[in-house]
Parts: structure tokens; sequence; C-alpha cells
């Protein structure tokens, strides 16, 4: 049993060679000093004498006794004051429960971040951890095209936006502009909101996903848009470990926790690694050290520009001329390189690859991650979409767009002049002062116009190419992932296993997790066992397959790596398949991504595929919509010129665009 307790710089850790009791004095008068104590010899209390409920004021005045060092004489009020509001806690399937009169002692601030639990629910539950701490400080030594300055205060003409897609990048626009005082209406084709991060559930009562969403410690964009509408609390932070599951239940892991934050902790981790053999490690050493990983550590600016330079090339070819080996790829990279970009080391670009580990180099929580606490549609985009219709904004769901609608200037300029809109048998034409389209790759190219393709912006569009994803959920009526005890894996009232994202190098999956460990509150259900979510890397071999086969293959799969669960049955499967996911970052692809500010001027674009420095991701998503919002801020006052000048609409033109039959909207 291991037992973790962090508040700011306070830990508590318990292993099996006895705890290990790390503290920051504080007095009244002083910062205090670091102090480190060790006790080799006190009794580690087993699982078996722990009870379900263990109150957080008992174990910091409990006494070496019982396994558990004496803090109370060094946890002062004082220190409680100075320590940042983090607390976190693992105790494999126990909970920590905060008594009432202990976080009465508590900062308000602190105590806003711990969660009290009640002693009777027997649920595997965590504690959130608020967006003010564990994560990349990108104040300083961060390229600021990763996490622009916020925006300066608008002062021009209000303006009326209409924005196609109501994903995280249509939402990140939306929740910008409307902070800037602007009109916005969204519409989205579907009948929930969230795009590749939507979620929705079934008749069933199941929460069906569109894809598996990891949150790193370095989505510092997605981090303030969800501080912003309230959601922080809604991400649980994980051990800061990346889980590799291999073939026959042997597991492999990348162990970031350390006492020294970074770089020291990523070079713990790789050179603890068990992963990969010694002579991997050597070849991985000298790859890593002739990077621009390094130079991320003292000029982070010149270390991006020469991390986009390497866009041209793989980064197995990248990787290997610098004295990486296949072996390593194979066993490591590989699986990572299919959970970022879906695609293998051997078609990713290396711009991709090393944008994440110049992250995981010069930030400590880069590589922390966190995961929703429940269903997107509930925790991720529903705050969002609440925030805006609170700030005035409006969502129209099963609203597609058929086409739009531009003319041209006396100069021969291309402007917009509405959106062809459509829902069931209603039809009409949107109009606005500027339009903005944040749609995945097979959505821009079916609603972009053909005609606009003589501009090279939108004709490199048509470069770049999605990616096919599927995404399985399979419940079992026991633990898969608790390969310690079958006892325990069998029985039904507590939720065990490995609560964290996990990787694995030996099955179709690249990354998967057990949703009702690691998300609990959609995804737990009692009287009903694991919810594994597993996404198919590349999705290629899977798409022509029937759903009811997939889960077949999948189940096998997962029982050749945890072969504990070989007696579980599964209850209930679904089966998401997508054709074009994020976009294929293959090497040379990166020139080919539009700006968001586009040749015709009130038409802008948004999305993860388009010009941002990070890759196609959540973050990326995020932060495609803010650099959305600031150019058509820059643009405010001469749009509103530019829309004075353009005449009106044609009645005849209106009346055509109107006059189609129902079909397949974009």
């Amino acid at each position: 049993m291991k037992v973790r307790l962090t508040i700011a710089e306070y830990v508590i850790h318990m292993g099996s060679s006895g705890p290990y009791v790390f503290s920051r004095n504080l007095t009244d008068s002083s910062r205090g000093v670091l102090a480190a104590e060790s006790v080799r010899h006190s009794r580690v209390v087993h699982s078996s004498e722990t009870p379900n409920s263990v109150s957080s004021e008992e174990l910091l005045e409990k006494e070496e006794t019982g396994g558990i060092l004496r803090l109370s004489s060094m946890v002062t009020s004082a220190a409680m004051a100075y320590a940042s509001s983090a607390l976190t806690s693992s105790m494999g399937t126990k909970q920590v429960q905060l008594s009432s009169s202990f976080r009465s002692k508590l900062p308000i601030s602190f105590r806003s971040s711990c969660r009290h639990v009640a002693p009777t629910r027997r649920l595997h539950l965590r504690v959130s951890s608020s967006l003010q701490s564990m994560v990349s400080d990108m104040g300083r030594k961060a390229p600021k095209g990763l996490f622009p300055p916020e925006p300066e205060n608008y002062s021009g003409p209000k303006l009326k936006v209409a924005i196609i897609g109501c994903g995280l990048a249509g939402m990140s626009t939306a929740v910008e502009l409307l902070e800037q005082g602007h009109e916005v209406d969204i519409y989205e084709s579907r009948s929930f909101i969230g795009g590749k991060v939507g979620s929705y559930v079934d008749r069933g009562g199941n929460h069906i996903e569109m894809g598996l969403h990891v949150f790193f410690g370095c989505y510092n964009n997605l981090f303030r848009l969800l501080t912003k509408v309230g959601a922080d609390d809604n991400l649980l932070v994980k051990e800061h470990t990346h889980t590799f599951v291999n073939k026959g239940g042997d597991i492999g892991e990348l162990d970031f926790r350390f006492l020294i934050g970074a770089p020291f902790h990523g070079l713990k981790a790789f050179a603890t690694t068990n992963q990969l053999g010694l002579y991997d490690k050597i070849r991985n050493a000298l790859a890593l050290s002739t990077s621009p990983v390094v130079r991320a550590l003292v000029d982070p600016e010149g270390a991006m520009e020469d991390i986009r330079d390497l866009d041209k090339v793989s980064f197995s070819d990248w990787f290997i001329g610098h004295g990486g080996n296949r072996s390593s790829i194979q066993r490591m990279w590989d699986p990572i390189a299919y959970a970022l970009g879906f695609i293998d080391c051997d078609n990713i670009s290396a711009r991709c690859m090393l944008t994440i580990f110049a992250f995981f180099a010069t930030k400590t929580e880069a590589s922390l991650l966190r995961m929703l606490n429940g269903s997107p549609d509930l925790r991720l985009s529903g705050p969002i979409s609440q925030y805006i219709k609170d700030k005035g904004g409006r969502i129209h769901t099963r609203w597609g767009c058929r086409e739009v609608l531009y003319d041209h200037t006396e100069d021969g300029t291309p402007f917009v002049s509405g959106f062809v809109m459509s829902k069931a048998t209603e039809k009409k034409i949107v109009k606005a002062d500027a339009y903005v389209a944040a749609l995945d790759i097979p959505g821009i190219k079916k609603l972009l116009p053909q005609q606009w393709r003589k501009y090279d912006l939108f004709d490199n569009i048509y470069k770049l190419v999605g990616v096919p994803v599927v995404t399985v959920q399979l419940r079992y009526n026991g633990w898969v992932t608790e390969m310690q005890d079958v006892e325990k894996s069998r029985q039904l009232t507590k939720a065990v296993g490995l609560d964290n994202l996990l990787y694995s190098a030996d099955a179709d999956f690249s990354c998967f997790a057990d949703l009702a460990l690691t998300s609990p509150l959609d995804y737990y259900k009692p009287g009903e066992g694991s919810l594994m979510q597993l996404v198919l890397t590349p999705g290629d071999p899977y798409m022509p397959l029937p759903n009811n086969v997939i889960a077949e293959k999948v189940d096998e799969q997962v029982k050749a790596l945890f072969p504990s669960a070989r007696g579980l049955e599964m209850t209930w499967s679904s089966v998401v398949k997508i054709g074009q996911s994020l976009y294929r970052e293959a090497p040379g692809m990166d020139p080919y991504r539009p700006d968001q500010k586009t040749p015709v001027p009130n038409f802008f674009l948004a999305g993860s595929y388009t010009k941002q420095d990070y890759i196609d991701s959540m973050e990326g998503a995020t932060l495609s919509g803010r650099q959305a919002s600031a150019r058509i801020c820059e643009a405010g006052a001469s749009l509103t010129e530019f829309n004075k000048m353009l005449p009106a609409m044609d009645p005849k033109v209106a009346e055509a665009a109107l006059d189609f039959e129902y079909s397949t909207v974009k």
C-alpha cells in the first residue's frame, strides 16, 4: 500500500521500505527551510489493517507507533496558511476523508479544493485538484505562441459573429468574443455539442464518447478556459507516471515522481524505466541529448524555431539519425505517438513529438495527467456552453450549414454574404458581420466554395487528411486492471485497478483507461465492473468490420494484456468510428495548415488543424479559438467599414439559395 498526501511542499510517502516524510517547517515569522526526515523501520500499515476511511486530521496527528509519523508539531497553522490550495491522495482503493473540524482550520482557498467524502460511500473517490497548482507555469521560459498573453480590452465597434461548429474550437472562439462584448451565435449540425470531445447518452443510459480524453499538465489554454467557466474542479489528477501494459500483464512505467522538478524528474523517469533495457536507454539518451529539447531549457523561443524546422522529417528518421534505435520506438515511442497523433513514429512529424518533449523537459507538471471526473457532455462541453449562454451567446443545435454565400466587391475582393442553414424542414440565411468556420478537416472541405481554391490558403487545406479512429467501450462484470488480487477483481462493491491512462505496445489500441476508475461520476455503476475505453489506431483495418466483431477482437486483446481478467465477461459494448479525426501530422504537412485570418476579409477559421504551435489536440483547438477571436478583434473597425460598403443581397440570389432538396447538411 502507498500513501501520498501532498499539501504544497509536504509529502508523506509510505512504501515497502517504510515511510518518508519531506516537510517545510514554517513559523509565523519565517518562510521556512526545507527539512527532510526518513524513518526506515516503522511498521508499514497493510491495507487490511487500514479502515475504509482515514481522517486526514488523524493522519497528520497520529503517532509513529501506528506506522505513520506524527506531523502535527511540524504542520503549524502558519504552514497551512502558506500552503497552496492543493491536496491529492492515493491510497489504492481506500478513501481519504477530511473531517469537518479539520476543514474548518484550513484557509478558504484551500478548503475549496478538498472534497468532503461521505464515509458511507463505497466508491473509490479521488480528490480533485484546483488548476491553480500542478499545471505548467507559462509565465516564464515558455514560447509565447503556445500561450498568448491576455487580450487587451476591445474598444472597437460591436460585431455580430456567426460560428459554424460547436466543438472546442468554436466554443473557445465564442467565449473570447463574448468577453470582448460581441454578439455570438453558434450553429451545430448534430443534436449534441462538443465535436470530437462530445458525448451523448444512449437509450440505455450509457455515456457514449467520441474518444479518450486526457489532459496533460501543459494544456494551459484549455485549463484557462475551464477555470473561466468554473469547470476546473471537474478534472482529477492522476499519479505522475505513464504506465505501459505489455502482453501477459507485465507493467512498464515512466515514473516522473521525484523531489526535484524539470528536467531532473524526466531524467530520473527515463533512467529508471523498466519499459526499456539498458542498451535502449543509452540510445535514447544519445538522441535526446542532441535534440532541441536541450536548447529549450535556456532558450524556449529558439528551441521552438528549431522544432518547427524539423517538421519535414519523421520522428523515426530524426530519432534513429541522432543515435536512437528501433527497439525504443517499438516499445515506447510508438504507443505515445499513437496516443498523441493516431499515427506511428514512422509517419508522424518530428515536430509533433519534440514539441511535447520540450514541454516535458522544461515544465515539471507538463507530463502530469488529468482526466474528467465524468462524461464530457456534463463536465466539459456542458459548463462551457452554459457560460456562453450566461454571457448572452446562443447555441443552435441540429442546424447545418448547406452553403456559404459569397460575392465580390467592385475591386474583386471576395466577401461572405451569408450562411445557408437548414434544420429538418426549416431553412434560412444567417447574416453576420464576421463568419467563422470552426470545423474539422472533412467539414471545412465540404463547406468551402470550390472557387476559393484559387487562394493558396484554402487550396492547401485539401492537402491535409484526417486519420481514421475507432473508439471502443467495453463493460465487464469485474475489474479488468486489478492484477494483484483475483478475489478483489471479481467483487462488485468497490472499484479497484489501475487509475490512470494506460499505453500498450502489444495491442491494436495504443492508449486506454478504465473509465469506471478514472472518471467515476458518470461511468462507475453499482453492481457492475470496469468500463474499458480503448482507442484503435490506426483505425483503417477496423473501419469495414461490424461493431460486434470489433468488440470481440478488442476483448481478446484486453485479456491478452490482463491474464487475470480472462474469467470476466463482457456485458456491454459500444463502437464509435470516425473516418477522419485528427489531421495526419505527417512530415512536411505543417506549412499547409491555414491561418485563422483568410483572404476573405469577413471569413475566419478555427480548429485544431489550423495554424498554431501546438499539435492537433484539445489544447490546439482551444488555442486556435483564442487566435481566431484575436484576428476578428484586430479587424473589428475595418470589418465594420467593409460591411458598410457591401451591396445588399439580391432577393433572387436569396430565393435560389433556399431552393434545395433536403439531404445531408454540412
